[in-house]
């Protein structure tokens, strides 16, 4: 049924997943069928057409966040680039110190990630951010020692879309030596990124978070002023520098480069069109309904993301009532559980707030009749759920 339904689903859930363009999928199909040659097969010009596929798609993507195509490395995702540049980077530098430093409101990738080091014998720094969801900088700078060896911070949180400083905790990890790991799942193709400016060592990227394929990914490694080098955790052939092993998926990457060019061409139109949606959304809201929070700061937002608090109603009964719009309580990979959002938490909200909280993901295909229709239902179910509730 669902293919009946789905023509009538408004997708509000772009920072789950977002739709692949169906500009990518037409430059992914002849991998499949025709160029389907392994990349690390140099014998022949099957071998040789997909080896050069992969690079052009690697400059694409190193175009982007204004890296040299050498310095990516393909992964199955975010989640492994994340696992990749924290053990990876924590295992190398060892000799020179064991203590990394994180914040509590990460992406469970790195959470957990931290967390699996822990049992190695690393020790992490878990900190907490102010109430907009921001960091300290001082409080950060404060938290540095002399075993330091990796702060790890995620650019645009997958939740509330908070925007971290990242520049200038770039250059604070460069005045003290100390590598700095970037999740961007959420920002890169949305926000511009240059990893020089922005003194990036390491910086995570996931293809289906801007409108390319799941399944690959890549982490950026920093080749000079500092050569970034870092422990293998997939073995077997030596691919992508020897740092991750396995068949290149030419299809997939040939999708994600294409992603990545899309969003490099479109992407300061792109951003203002969603930053707008966003706004006649938060605007209608507001107009109908009282009672309504904004979580985390307004001002450093990713374009697309609105996580409210709609006080004297549940998150959860909310989407229930309204099956015709998609968006969720939360990020995607912490859905299965029914505890209260950590992120929200860290930000001081209360577990009956956490509850009363749902997360809104605009993306590229969203239109502001979808936008319009949204408020009205919105402000229908919350309106009724809330006389239920005083009844």
């Amino acid at each position: 049924n669902l293919t009946i339904m789905s023509t009538k689903i408004i997708y509000l859930d772009n920072q789950a997943t977002t739709a692949v363009d169906p500009r990518v999928v037409e430059k992914m199909l002849p991998i499949f069928t025709e160029h389907y040659g392994n990349a690390a097969s140099r014998n022949h010009s099957f071998g040789w057409a997909a080896e050069e596929l992969v690079d052009i798609a690697r400059e694409h993507i190193g175009d982007l966040i204004q890296a040299d195509s050498s310095e990516i490395i393909f992964t199955s995702g975010a989640t492994e680039a994340n696992n990749l540049a924290i053990i990876g980077a924590a295992r190398q530098n060892r000799q020179n110190g064991n203590h990394i430093i994180t914040l509590k409101t990460e992406h469970k990738a790195v959470l957990d990630t931290c967390e699996s080091l822990e049992k190695e014998g690393f020790s992490v720094s878990y900190l907490d951010v102010q109430k907009d969801g921001i960091i300290d900088l001082d409080k950060l700078e404060s938290a540095i020692k002399s075993e330091t060896i990796l702060i790890s911070i995620m650019h645009g949180n997958n939740e509330i879309g908070v925007i971290q400083p990242v520049a200038k905790i770039g250059k604070l990890c460069k005045s003290k030596g100390i590598l700095f790991h970037v999740d961007a799942a959420q920002s890169v193709g949305k926000i511009s990124i240059n990893v020089d400016e922005m003194g990036i060592d390491l910086l995570s990227i996931s293809a289906h978070k801007m409108y390319g394929p799941k399944g690959i990914g890549c982490l950026y490694v920093r080749r000079k002023n500092p050569r970034v080098q870092l422990k293998a955790i997939i073995f077997g052939g030596g691919h992508e520098r020897g740092l991750r092993s396995g068949t290149l998926p030419v299809p997939l990457i040939v999708g994600f480069g294409e992603a990545c060019r899309i969003c490099q061409e479109s992407m300061i139109e792109e951003s203002a069109k969603i930053t707008e949606l966003r706004n006649r959304f938060l605007n209608g809201l507001n107009d109908r309904l009282d009672n309504i929070s904004v979580n985390g700061s307004m001002e450093h937002r990713l374009p697309g993301n609105l996580n409210l608090t709609f006080n004297s109603t549940n998150g959860e009964s909310m989407i229930m009532g309204l099956t015709d719009i998609a968006f969720s309580t939360g990020s995607a990979c912490t859905s299965a559980t029914i505890a209260p959002s950590y992120v929200l938490k860290a930000i001081g909200l209360s577990d009956k707030q956490a509850y009363s909280s749902v997360r809104f993901g605009i993306g590229r295909f969203n239109t502001g009749e979808e936008i319009d229709y949204t408020v009205k239902r919105i402000s229908e179910t919350v309106k009724r759920l809330r006389g239920v509730a005083k009844s």
